[in-house]
């Protein structure tokens, strides 16, 4: 069992940084392995609609997004982080989720995943709900917490000063991977649900 950690702050030490850490302990203490992806410092364009991947199996641009999809399709769960810029998730995120969610192809039904953002103020609400649209529509089970999972500071450490905040990654890791357990064992037992994705309605008459 794995999951993938995915970066999108520009800082690789920065409050996501430390954030994603503190998941990856709990994961890890509960025999998950985990691998971080920084994308926050890459060039990544955004999609542009060819529909290219619809024939390659892959994105046209062959960027982080496609290498990165492969440990997409392996992992069991995703965590993706992002600092807040202007009351939303920063651009490059944005891009690369929109870009690996619809290029690569992967069956994403039944993985499991949570966004974690950070700002040093406000703005993480919108933020958070706007990174777990990502998930509802991709057939992914959004772990919980005691809080929704936002941190605030400015530096790296600062997100250990914030003991709500680091206590709520640390239960939300906890969730994931009790989740991710019981998901595996389900399927075992029941096999995963039969949920079928063939009606794509035009509401323009």
């Amino acid at each position: 069992m794995n999951v993938l950690l995915i970066n999108g702050s520009p800082d690789p030490k920065g409050c996501i940084h430390m954030a994603l850490e503190l998941a990856a302990q709990v994961l890890n203490g509960e025999g998950i392995a985990t691998q971080t992806v920084q994308i926050g410092n890459k060039d990544v364009r955004g999609c542009i609609g060819c529909r290219r991947c619809h024939e390659l199996g892959k994105c046209v641009f062959n960027d982080i997004v496609n290498e990165t999809a492969p440990k997409f399709a392996a992992a069991d769960g995703l965590i993706v982080g992002t600092p807040v810029y202007y009351g939303a998730p920063n651009g490059t995120v944005l891009s690369f989720l929109q870009r690996l969610f619809f290029s690569a192809g992967i069956d994403t039904h039944m993985k499991v995943g949570a966004s974690v953002v950070s700002c040093r103020r406000g703005g993480n609400s919108a933020t958070f709900m706007t990174m777990n649209q990502f998930f509802g529509i991709s057939g992914m089970p959004t772990v919980p917490s005691t809080y929704w999972n936002d941190v605030h500071g400015y530096k790296g450490e600062d997100v250990l000063a914030d003991l709500e905040g680091a206590e709520t990654i640390r239960n939300m890791a906890a969730n994931m991977a009790f989740m991710i357990k019981a998901i595996k064992a389900g399927e075992e037992r029941f096999g995963k649900p039969d949920v079928k994705h063939t009606q794509f309605m035009n509401f323009i008459r």
